[in-house]
């Protein structure tokens, strides 16, 4: 195989240090021990996850393609685009007093404020070569994630919002209109939260139906959270039937996704990226394998080339199947490269789909989106 060119090359930003934030064990995530259980979870978010998807980014087949910068941590002051000064001091109290619980299975504890700054900083370091031009795709491969962080609070296992950040700081240089595409299982409510009331940008979140799930997450991710004001009809949710699969996925990507990008014509393209989606992963049920992952990539890659001169800044969200999701991800970057034929088989591979139900649900929400301003 000839050794790739610089188009063909993805600019992956990492720094050890974030493997500093020890999550702890308990039942799952809740940090909780029973007493009459003999071995405990780790808990879902942990530093292994990460460690397989750099492994496998510097030892797969993929590895050819992959350049590496270290990434780097965020000044405080940065933090503010996206986040109060009030929310952040409260992070950086937490820190000091020696953690905290911000809500179920988000703990703050010694390290984790560190590794918090290098996610948030290495992301905006990530869209800061991109938008320097010297670079059109980077990857943020970041932990803590960060789309379920709020203007005001953690949730979800999130602190800071790394995607929404570096949406900002795209804004900010000069990008008249940001589409973010996030296909972690979760809604990605902190991130529209952030960017609901503007028409600037476009946030799709394709989730399982989880809905709310307490204080620090009021958002449903229903089909009707669409906005407010000026962004009203910006902020589209696709919220998938439990068991979708690949096809009923990217049918959706297809019907839903695809067509409005092209109505919006973003200048720059976020993908949120998270393995949670997979047909293994403790914490989702959406059944994806890395035939479905690949083509997502692929389709993104697409959307670049087409509306943004392929400039693509992909962000690292869930993932806890600790080999699995390491996999997906190679798939979904061999997606995004634009690959003739897989690099890698699926360890796990076939997973039964039935995808008619998605269909009808997705051709409602089709139908659902035609009376919006993107739409008409």
């Amino acid at each position: 195989m000839a050794s790739p060119t610089p188009s063909d090359l993805i600019h992956v930003f990492f720094h050890e240090g974030m493997l500093n934030h020890n999550t702890g064990t308990g039942v799952f995530d809740t940090l909780t021990d029973p007493g009459f259980l003999e071995i405990l979870d780790k808990h879902p978010e942990n530093p292994d996850r990460v460690k397989n998807m750099v492994s496998i980014l510097k030892r797969g087949p993929i590895s050819p393609h992959i350049t590496w910068h270290r990434g780097r941590s965020a000044q405080t002051l940065e933090l503010h685009s996206f986040h109060t000064p009030e929310y952040v001091n409260e992070l950086v109290k937490a820190d000091e007093d020696g953690g905290k619980e911000f809500c179920s299975g988000t703990v703050l504890n010694p390290g984790s404020w560190d590794a918090a700054l290098i996610a948030a900083g290495t992301t905006l370091s990530a869209m800061k070569l991109i938008l320097d031009g010297h670079e059109k795709i980077a990857y943020s491969l970041v932990r803590p994630p960060g789309h379920h962080a709020q203007a005001t609070h953690a949730d979800g296992y999130c602190f800071i919002n790394n995607a929404g950040l570096a949406v900002q700081l795209a804004l900010d240089s000069g990008c008249e209109r940001v589409a973010v595409i996030d296909i972690d299982v979760h809604y990605g409510n902190g991130t529209a939260e952030g960017f609901y009331r503007t028409d600037k940008v476009l946030t799709i979140s394709l989730h399982m139906n989880h809905g709310s799930w307490g204080p620090s997450h009021p958002q449903s991710g229903s089909i009707d959270e669409l906005g407010e004001g000026e962004g009203y009809g910006f902020n589209l949710n696709v919220l998938l039937p439990n068991g979708t699969g690949d096809r009923g996925y990217n049918y959706a990507v297809d019907e839903l996704v695809i067509p409005a990008v092209q109505k919006f014509k973003p200048t720059m393209l976020v993908f949120v990226i998270g393995q949670d989606s997979s047909a293994f992963d403790p914490n989702g049920r959406l059944c994806l394998t890395m035939d479905g992952y690949r083509e997502s990539g692929q389709k993104l890659r697409k959307l670049s080339e087409e509306h943004t001169n392929g400039r693509l800044l992909i962000v690292q969200e869930g993932g806890y199947h600790i080999t699995y999701s390491a996999y997906c991800l190679h798939a979904t970057l061999e997606g995004v490269l634009n690959l003739p034929i897989p690099l890698l088989s699926d360890p796990i591979a076939y997973y039964p789909e039935d995808e008619g139900f998605s269909i009808k649900v997705i051709d409602s929400i089709k139908q659902f989106w035609k009376k919006l301003p993107l739409f008409s």
